[in-house]
C-alpha cells in the first residue's frame, strides 16, 4: 500500500552583496504574495548575501521602513550568507544584479547548479536593465525606488511559477509504505 505525502515546497533564495537591502526585500515581498495566493505551503523563500559583511545582523532600517511603508514586515530578517549547500538547498537562485548572477554561476559546481541561477529583474517585461541597483549608500527615497522595482519582478517571477505550484498541490507525491 502506498501514502500520500504533501509535495515539498518550491524553495527560492533571493542573493545581493550583503544581505541587508534588495534580498531581504525581495524575501519579504514574495513571500507575502505567496501567502495572499493561498500558496504559502507551496513555496518558501529565504534570501543570502554573496559576502560576510552583515551575517546576524537585521535588515537595514531604511529596507524595513520601506517595507513597513507597504504594509509588509521585515523585522525578523537576519543577513546570512549564500553557501555552497544553499545550491543543494534551493530550487531557484534569484540574483539581484549581474554581477551578483557572474558570483553565483561561478561558485556553482555543475550545470545543475548553475541553472538555478536566474535574475530577479529578467521577471519584469518593462525593466530598462537587468540589475536591481543597490540604495545601500543612497537616501531613503531609493529604498522605496528599489522596492517598487522588486515588487513589480516579484510578481512576474510568481506569475511563471505559479501554474506549476498549483498543479503540484493538487497532484500529491506517493511514497512506498515501509
Amino acid at each position: 500500500m502506498e501514502r500520500v505525502t504533501s509535495p515539498e515546497p518550491f524553495r527560492v533564495i533571493f542573493v545581493c552583496t550583503g544581505n541587508i537591502c534588495r534580498s531581504p526585500m525581495a524575501e519579504v515581498v514574495f513571500r507575502d504574495l505567496a501567502e495572499r495566493q493561498g500558496l504559502g505551503a507551496r513555496i518558501t523563500s529565504s534570501s543570502a548575501s554573496t559576502g560576510e559583511w552583515h551575517v546576524g545582523e537585521r535588515a537595514d532600517a531604511r529596507t524595513i521602513d520601506a517595507l513597513e511603508r507597504r504594509g509588509y514586515d521585515g523585522s525578523l530578517h537576519r543577513a546570512k550568507p549564500f553557501t555552497a549547500a544553499s545550491f543543494a538547498d534551493n530550487d531557484l537562485v534569484v540574483a539581484l544584479d549581474r554581477t551578483h548572477e557572474r558570483i553565483l554561476r561561478e561558485w556553482a559546481r555543475d550545470e545543475d547548479q548553475e541553472g538555478k541561477v536566474t535574475l530577479l529583474l529578467s521577471f519584469d517585461r518593462d525593466a530598462e536593465n537587468l540589475d536591481v541597483p543597490d540604495p545601500y549608500y543612497a537616501e531613503a527615497a531609493m529604498f522605496d525606488s528599489v522596492l517598487a522595482m522588486i515588487e513589480t519582478a516579484t510578481r512576474g517571477l510568481f506569475r511563471q511559477l505559479e501554474p506549476a505550484l498549483r498543479f503540484s498541490r493538487m497532484m500529491p507525491r506517493t511514497l512506498p509504505r515501509n
